[in-house]
This record gives C-alpha cells, sequence and structure tokens, in this order.
C-alpha cells in the first residue's frame, strides 16, 4: 500500500508554486495548470500513478491522463480510486486538496493545502500562482474539500 507524504508533497508545492518545473508542460494556456499542478504535488508525495482510460498519470504533455489535469475527471478519478474522500472543512490536513466553484455551480480551481491555522487554511496553486495564500482571500461560491488518503 502506498504511503502518502503530505510533508514531501507541500515542500513540492512551495518549491514550486511560483514557477514551473521543466518537467512537466504549462497548462496555463490549454485551460489552465491548476490541476496539472496539484497533480505534480501527489505525486511528489508518493501517489503512485496509474494507467488506463480511467487512470491518473503524466508520462508528457501529449501523454497524460485527463485526471491529472482537469478539475472534474480529477475529483472523480480521487474519490472513485478510494484515494481521497470528500469531508468538511474542518478535517483537512495539511497536503489535502480543496476545489472552488466560483458561480456555485461549475468547480474551476484546484488548490493544495499548505498550512492551517487556528483560524485560516494557506494553500499554494498555479494559474493565479499562490504560495501559502489564505483560502479566504479567494471570492468563491462553493469548495469541495478533499481528504487524500
Amino acid at each position: 500500500m502506498e504511503q502518502y507524504n503530505r510533508a514531501a508533497a507541500v515542500a513540492y508545492a512551495r518549491t514550486w508554486a511560483m514557477r514551473r518545473n521543466p518537467k512537466y508542460l504549462d497548462f496555463a494556456k490549454l485551460g489552465g495548470d491548476c490541476t496539472n499542478f496539484v497533480s505534480q504535488c501527489l505525486f511528489a508525495g508518493g501517489m503512485k500513478q496509474t494507467r488506463g482510460l480511467y487512470g491518473w498519470y503524466y508520462e508528457n504533455g501529449y501523454d497524460k491522463s485527463a485526471s491529472w489535469t482537469g478539475v472534474e475527471f480529477f475529483y472523480n478519478y480521487i474519490n472513485k480510486s478510494g484515494r481521497g474522500v470528500f469531508v468538511e472543512r474542518d478535517e483537512l490536513s495539511v497536503g489535502d486538496v480543496i476545489q472552488l466553484s466560483f458561480d456555485g455551480n461549475f468547480f474551476a480551481h484546484t488548490l493544495i493545502v499548505s498550512d492551517i491555522s487556528a483560524d485560516e487554511i494557506f494553500i499554494c496553486a498555479h494559474d493565479n500562482d499562490s504560495l501559502d495564500r489564505a483560502l479566504s482571500s479567494y471570492n468563491f461560491k462553493r469548495a469541495r474539500y478533499i481528504k487524500i488518503k
């Protein structure tokens, strides 16, 4: 059974939050890089890639799963695979994932939790590149919180 190393995932997030790892294609101009970035973080934290039509993997920018880069595909994969579960905000830990809906219907942004204080959650993200940004600074209508197992 794989062991998810939250500290390693967050260390990667903090290293690459404000720049791009050249080992990965930057999807910023191809629909967004946020889920690609979070997938890199989870992989750096020890989550094993799975191949196949409904897997989660990245070989290169043209040989990758939709779940590696797409917000909804990632959400569906992480839940159906049993690698994550939907939780309440107060159940989040460092290294978990948040997805935001700005209109209340469509989820469009994926973030990784980099720190938690008594009254704030901090995240790292790509697209609007963020390093330890307060979640409360986002203007969103809904959030879903994903606990990585």
